[in-house]
């Protein structure tokens, strides 16, 4: 802005922001998942959403050490964010609902415990996180009750004060070591000169296990094989202690699972993460076929994920959820196998609930189990969906329908549909994964629909709903700088420019269709949207169209025979 006042003579030179700001394009490629873990470690946290952004990063947190990540229990979450990297997925958010299924019994003491070893590789000390007084205060979800415990190298004890003079130091052997408990990076406790020998003088140095019964953090157990103290003493380095796992109640899990806004907990809590754009909770079935919860506490759960999308005022929505079709038959659970095109239609007609913001896939997909020997085992296919959906995005643009794709790690199906049973499914929006072997192609997504109604034949595609999304939010974002600036022709102008700039670059790249910028859209701000009235209130009024590109989801041609001059 120029100054308005000038008094001594001379040359001024002045910064005039006249050009429009151009608007950058938002990402919506990054996921949520909820579900069960092997494990929460590290700086995870039980049911607080964790960002990932490749797998090795996920066995960091939510893999036990030296594990493969996936579960005894065959949890759904570890194959469906394995699935989501495997087809090009990025950075996604996960939360963890707990390691063990609600109603699990509570696993031995060992299963829980820190082992260290010795240098030849052989146990040497077992630590164990200490009960309080209330036996399990530290296993709350939502305490932070896991320790570090570190091991150095130590001396003997030195002479005391009062020893003869010329009294030789204790001979230091290599044995001795010293423990320091910390909890992040406070450090609560700390134990020196200590040593595996348990009939040690203790004017040299103190057993471990005598010393460490004062501890108020940590039991520890000696379980070192015959050897000499040097070679059972323990490993240096830093050992993390977990407490026992939270294992919810069925009366309690799902308010575990739905968790709170405020905490950011939960399935509430993945959606207060602003840049997850896609959501997915795979274990919902997990716990359904184990008969924790029943169909209408499925419904209820799918309910409030397809709302918070729907609802992110006063922002524009521009979240999706995934929904998996429960293995149920006439009302009752079975295995995904057995669950035909009659039977999802059936489910959801009546789950009765219609949204443009949420997509339905059918059937379950069949991948490896790496604890079953690599045999097949059926999922949910969520998180394979919203892989190729993030490799989409990368690869021709969120403007191109997510289908017509080969998932990878997927060696079957649960169900292989034809095609008069995909004339059922698809009208009601439910997309098909298909087995094209007849025709060599292997298996497809063969289909791009969201769940909408299917009379609302303006939102019927998912490509469409998010590309109009995708410009909504970049739009919000790419013009904050307008607000509070003088309400004018000029700033009107500048607007124009500024959005218009943004679709013509949406339109070169071919999300908008058109033989030209003025066939896909068009941008208007001017005096008669915005009257003194209007503007006297403040307000500043953009109109806006555009023409997406939406899919060809039939291709008819029409065929006759046809004689040169005729």
């Amino acid at each position: 802005m120029p100054r308005l006042d000038y008094f001594a003579p001379g040359v001024y030179v002045e910064e005039v922001d006249r050009g429009s700001r151009p608007i950058e394009g938002i990402s919506l490629s990054v996921a949520g998942f909820i579900g069960f873990t092997e494990d929460v470690r590290g700086d995870a946290e039980l049911f607080q959403p964790m960002m990932v952004t490749t797998w090795d990063q996920y066995l960091e947190y939510f893999g036990k050490q030296g594990s493969d990540g996936f579960t005894d229990f065959n949890a759904y979450l570890p194959f469906a964010v394995y699935g989501w990297f495997l087809n090009g997925g990025g950075r996604c958010w996960v939360s963890s609902i707990g390691i063990k299924l609600p109603g699990s019994a509570a696993p031995p003491a060992e299963e829980s415990a820190t082992k260290v070893l010795n240098s030849g590789g052989r146990p040497s000390l077992r630590f164990f996180i200490k009960a309080s007084e209330e036996g399990s205060a530290l296993a709350l979800p939502g305490s932070t009750p896991r320790l570090t415990v570190q091991i150095q190298s130590s001396t003997p004890k030195p002479p005391p004060e009062d020893a003869p003079e010329g009294t030789e130091p204790p001979l230091d052997s290599g044995e001795f070591f010293t423990i320091v408990v910390k909890r992040s990076e406070q450090e609560l406790e700390r134990y020196e000169h200590l040593t595996m020998n348990s009939t040690i003088n203790t004017q040299v140095a103190d057993y471990v296990v005598t010393v460490l019964e004062t501890s108020e953090f940590l039991t520890i157990e000696d379980i070192a094989q015959n050897g000499q103290p040097l070679s059972r003493r323990p490993v240096n380095g830093m050992y993390e202690v977990s407490p026992p796992p939270h294992i919810s109640t069925p009366d309690r899990f799902p308010r575990d699972l739905q968790g709170t806004r405020d905490d950011r907990t939960g399935i509430q809590g993945i959606f207060e993460i602003d840049d997850v754009a896609m959501i997915a909770c795979p274990d919902l079935m997990r716990v359904y076929q184990e008969g924790l919860i029943d169909l209408d506490q499925v419904h209820g759960m799918m309910e409030m994920m397809i709302s918070r999308c729907e609802n992110s005022s006063p922002s524009p929505p521009f979240r999706m959820v995934v929904l998996d079709a429960p293995p149920c038959k006439n009302g009752a659970a079975v295995p995904a196998e057995q669950v035909k095109p009659q039977h999802v239609a059936q489910w959801l007609s009546a789950f009765n609930r219609r949204s443009q913001f949420a997509a339905l896939y059918y059937p379950w997909i069949k991948v490896a189990n790496p604890r079953n020997g690599g045999r097949p085992i059926a999922i949910p296919p969520c998180g394979h969906m919203m892989g190729v959906w993030c490799r989409t995005d990368e690869t021709r643009g969120l403007y191109k329908a997510p289908a017509n794709d080969t998932p990878r790690g997927v060696i079957g199906l649960a169900y292989e549909t034809n095609f008069r049973e995909q004339e059922l499914l698809n009208p009601l929006g439910i997309n098909c994964i298909r087995n094209f072997a007849n025709f060599n192609r292997g298996i497809k997504i063969w289909g791009a629909r969201t769940l909408v109604e299917p009379d609302n034949i303006q939102w019927r595609y998912i490509s469409v709903r998010r590309l109009m999304s995708y410009i909504e939010k970049s739009i919000e974002i790419g013009t904050q700088w307008v607000v509070f600036e003088p309400n004018d022709s000029r700033l009107w102008g500048r607007v124009n420019a500024t959005v218009s700039s943004f679709l013509e670059r949406l339109w070169r790249e071919g999300a908008l269709v058109g033989a030209s910028a003025a066939d896909a859209f068009y941008v208007k701000c001017d005096a008669e949207l915005n009257t003194p009235d209007t503007m006297m209130l403040g307000r500043l009024y953009i109109e806006i169209g555009v023409a997406p590109v939406r899919p060809a989801e039939f291709v008819i041609f029409r065929i006759s025979q046809w004689a040169p001059g005729q």
